[in-house]
């Protein structure tokens, strides 16, 4: 990582290669952006979505190194050398990852602005515990916030999932 300040800028731009989606990207960004600002307005990966900008709602979350992340309070230059995942990097060979048809198919889904911090928090708790009980799936689901579903429908969803 090496630092840049350009002429007549105030602020510090690193040079960064962030692995997001099995796929390198080497990208100059300020220091002070968020992981989730720049997979948005740097890269154009909008399925992570920027609820509250504060750590409490979850609609940001990404895998980190399989775990699950809030993309608005980790710092871009934290996150190099690690991977991450977003919501877009599930999708395999045109087809969708088990929990967003899951998610689809139970209806889990309304008007969606949840639904990739959702989907990505499931993910990776399947990943590291596949036969989760209901209360686990409460537990891994409680730092994301839904306005719309009343949660029925997204735990009948990744239940739907871990009783497999």
């Amino acid at each position: 990582m090496s630092s840049v300040i350009r002429p007549g800028e105030n602020t510090v731009k690193r040079l960064l290669q962030l692995s997001i989606n099995h796929e390198i990207w080497d990208i100059e960004v300020e220091s002070s952006k968020t992981l989730l600002e720049v997979l948005r307005e740097e890269l154009g990966l909008t399925g992570t979505k920027e609820g509250c900008g504060l750590g409490a709602c979850g609609s940001c979350t990404v895998l980190v190194d399989g775990m699950p992340m809030l993309s608005c309070l980790v710092l871009a230059v934290e996150a190099e050398g690690k991977d991450i995942k977003t919501v877009e990097g599930l999708i395999k060979e045109g087809e969708p990852d088990l929990i967003q048809t899951a998610f689809v198919d139970h209806g889990a889904i309304q008007c969606g602005f949840c639904t990739p911090g959702m989907i990505m928090s499931s993910k990776a708790l399947l990943d590291r515990n596949p036969n989760a009980s209901r209360q686990e799936i409460e537990e891994a689901l409680s730092g994301n916030l839904c306005r719309c579903t009343g949660y029925k429908k997204i735990i009948k969803a990744v239940e739907s999932l871990a009783s497999q």
